[in-house]
């Protein structure tokens, strides 16, 4: 029909198939223990106000797999529910997650 040889056929199916994997794989949510925290980067501080909600900084949330990948996302804001949401949909449901400072998210 197509005029390509089965074996041809089967070859780049394979690979289409590895291809698929791999990015499933990297898609998959973190597993086994991991670790949250967030950061704020921006300009240096001029008597503005100290730590949580400095205004003008860009917020970045993180989640660690323990000696394996990172995720990290900015998000608007650090409230319970922005953050739970990005726990939620990029970490497993049986994984034991570790923060490293603030925990009324969790």
């Amino acid at each position: 029909m197509t005029g390509i040889s089965i074996r041809s056929v089967n070859s780049i199916y394979l690979k289409i198939r590895q291809r698929i994997a791999c990015c499933c794989e990297l898609e998959s949510p973190l597993q086994g223990s991991v670790e949250v925290d967030e950061s704020y980067f921006g300009a240096q501080r001029v008597r503005g106000k100290r730590g949580r909600g400095a205004y003008g900084k860009t917020i970045v949330f993180g989640v660690l797999k323990r000696q394996g990948k990172v995720y990290t996302e900015i998000v608007p804001d650090c409230s319970k529910a922005t953050l739970q949401a990005i726990i939620r949909g990029h970490v497993a449901p049986d994984t034991v997650i570790h923060p490293i400072e603030w925990m009324a998210w969790l």
